[in-house]
């Protein structure tokens, strides 16, 4: 069974995390990732964690009601409801303080600017405009209304 309808709140799982987070429920969906320290701009905040799954399995999997997919290439995605690091749970803005990037086949998530305790952490998921468009409940002054980009 996934992680999200096991676990009645989620964790941080401190081996991928670089500063101290914690879970919360979010103002923009269900749970959220929060920052406990400052965080410097341009450092590694936490690495996405999961099991790599291929395309088949990311048609089957994406059925489910609440999807942790992370797309790693054109062949292969991680899926952070197993085995998840906890930053399967940082929401999307559209005015985000973190990027994701894909460095030899791990996906980490960086600061893009200071971020202070008790801060929401986001990122941008960058959904495509191919994709079922998906609503945006950020809350940012540019949003831009759906989470897929223009």
């Amino acid at each position: 069974m996934p992680r999200d309808e096991v676990c009645a709140v989620p964790r941080i799982d401190p081996r991928y995390a670089c500063f101290r987070l914690r879970p919360g429920p979010s103002p923009i969906h269900r749970w959220g990732v929060f920052a406990e320290e400052r965080i410097p701009p341009r450092r590694k905040v936490i690495e996405y964690t999961g099991e790599r799954i291929s395309r088949r399995e990311i048609k089957r999997r994406s059925r489910r009601r609440h999807v942790y997919l992370f797309e790693l290439d054109e062949y292969w995605c991680v899926d952070g409801a197993v085995g998840g690091s906890g930053a399967e749970f940082i929401n999307h803005s559209c005015d985000p303080n973190l990027y994701s990037t894909v460095l030899k086949g791990h996906i980490l998530y960086i600061s893009r600017r200071a971020i202070q305790p008790g801060e929401e952490l986001c990122v941008d998921y960058c959904f495509s405009k191919t994709m079922r468009t998906a609503r945006c409940r950020c809350g940012a002054p540019d949003c831009r209304g759906t989470i897929n980009v223009p």
